[in-house]
């Protein structure tokens, strides 16, 4: 059968599953800790002295539905910070904040990872969504009829699906720079003493390890779509 029912992808997922489930958890436990910590300043005003420090003071803070959904939205050079972090005087708010103004800073610097991301964007939405498409019509033909347009298809969304893997693959030593400028910031504009940023800490690098998760599940699903395209040529 095909993905994703086909036992091979849980087998060859797993690993990429458990790391994302454990990851969330940690991301939710040290948010709630994080979040009971009180800070001199709220997430909007952390990010507001950091991108002032650097000299953005045309990147606009604004406030967004939904939790965890800050981000720095660099087609339109804006800062967007969820209703959990843009008002709150909180250690977990401040230290989001900060890694989000650092996705600001990185794109004020044309920082060339963050660069190279943001032209994969195209390629990993496109392959994503019409790649796996390509596949599933490709597999179906090849297992229906000897007609070589079945592999080729299969081929060619196995191609496109890379596109989304190169992202993911860029996407990390994005994070990982904007979470160490985070740090660095807040400890050089003194927002945390050395006790809440602890708490920073363990926000942040529990956040990385979701990235780390989602590049393994994109790296093993591409392995399973080559193995499982490969099975379907015999």
């Amino acid at each position: 059968m095909f993905f994703p029912f086909d036992p091979l992808y849980f087998l060859i997922l797993a690993p990429a599953l458990l790391l994302a489930i454990w990851a969330q958890s940690r991301v939710r436990s040290s948010y709630a800790e994080a979040s009971r910590i009180r800070a001199q300043l709220s997430g909007r005003a952390a990010a507001r002295l950091l991108l002032d420090s650097a000299g953005l003071h045309d990147v606009p803070i604004e406030p967004v539905r939904g939790q965890m959904t800050d981000h720095y939205d660099p087609t339109h050079k804006v800062l967007r910070l969820s209703e959990g972090v843009y008002n709150q005087p909180s250690v977990a708010a401040v230290g989001i904040a900060a890694h989000e103004a650092g996705h600001a800073m990185q794109h004020a610097t044309h920082y060339p990872p963050l660069m190279l991301r943001n032209l994969a964007v195209p390629a990993a939405q496109f392959g994503s969504g019409f790649g796996m498409v390509m596949l599933f019509v490709g597999l179906l033909l090849a297992q229906g009829s000897a007609s070589p347009l079945g592999g080729f298809l299969c081929t060619a969304g196995i191609v496109l699906f890379s596109g989304a893997v190169v992202f993911q693959l860029i996407n990390l030593p994005v994070e990982f720079d904007a979470s160490n400028r985070a740090k660095r910031q807040l400890v050089e504009h003194r927002i945390c003493n050395p006790q809440e940023m602890r708490y920073v800490n363990k926000v942040l690098n529990s956040a990385a390890w979701t990235y780390v998760a989602a590049t393994l599940q994109a790296v093993l699903t591409l392995l399973y779509l080559i193995l499982r395209f490969g099975g379907s040529r015999d």
